[in-house]
């Protein structure tokens, strides 16, 4: 088994949201998760190669597999694109529901295209978002579910101040997400033309807020049929930044990648 720890869509060098890419791993289910929770970060992808040539990435995080993860997905994408002599283009797919997903390495930076996807048709009543979130919601939009292969209620918050406050109920969340097939909240806010601040709400322990969460990012990007550039990370003091293009045949959502040490 080989790990790297790698950082994802850092503001600055040496930021981001941590990740651990798994390669040579031939463990269970029950293997892995087990590894993920013992590791303790935000998320883990096992790197499985086919037999036929082909590659498949499966996600853990500390208290669930996941369907999709993109900062650990662009972890694992820094691994496989930017060895010495590989490829800067590369498709794989993943392990739960077989998305295709389209890994580019352009200058700099990293990127993973994909489509949207369906996602569940849940009739959210009012008092939801309020429960969810522990608190009166005064939301700017009505809540949606969007998904680009990990569905994410999408909460529109008036500015940063009620972002940054927010303190949701983590086990009503995950209860609520499980029920209806939904993986967590994503409270957010407009901060100019294409610019957004926001939060993720899916592990049950508040000090794994993610610091950055590209599935919400493009859930927002294919939701608002829009490209945009997400910050995230102000209340977990690890600034991030994810940037989304958007056209109607694919939503690229990339940023920086850097090895931890």
């Amino acid at each position: 088994m080989i790990v790297h720890l790698l950082k994802c869509f850092g503001a600055a060098p040496g930021g981001g949201n941590a990740a651990l890419v798994v390669e040579n791993d031939h463990g269970s289910e029950t293997a892995r998760q087990q590894f993920a929770r013992e590791r303790q970060v935000s998320a883990c992808v096992f790197i499985d190669r086919q037999a036929d040539g082909g590659i498949v990435f499966d996600y853990f995080y500390p208290h669930t597999r996941s369907p999709l993860c993109l900062h650990a997905t662009l972890a694992a994408a820094h691994v496989l694109l930017t060895a010495p002599g590989a490829p800067a283009t590369l498709t794989v797919s993943t392990a739960m529901r077989g998305q295709a997903l389209q890994l580019v390495r352009r200058a700099a930076d990293l990127f993973i295209g994909l489509a949207p996807q369906p996602a569940p048709a849940v009739m959210l009543e009012k008092y939801v978002p309020s429960e969810l979130m522990g608190q009166h919601m005064h939301l700017l939009s009505p809540p949606v579910i969007a998904s680009v292969g990990s569905p994410k209620l999408l909460l529109e918050v008036a500015d940063r101040t009620a972002l940054r406050a927010l303190r949701p109920n983590l086990e009503l969340i995950a209860d609520w997400s499980a029920l209806h097939q939904v993986n967590g909240c994503y409270a957010y806010c407009r901060t100019g033309e294409s610019e957004y601040e926001g939060r993720n709400f899916n592990h049950l322990d508040q000090a794994l807020e993610d610091s950055a969460t590209g599935v919400a990012a493009g859930a927002l990007s294919a939701h608002r049929q829009q490209s945009l550039r997400l910050h995230q990370g102000h209340v977990t003091q690890q600034p991030c930044l994810i940037e989304v293009q958007y056209s109607a045949q694919a939503i690229w959502v990339g940023g920086m990648v850097q090895r931890s040490t």
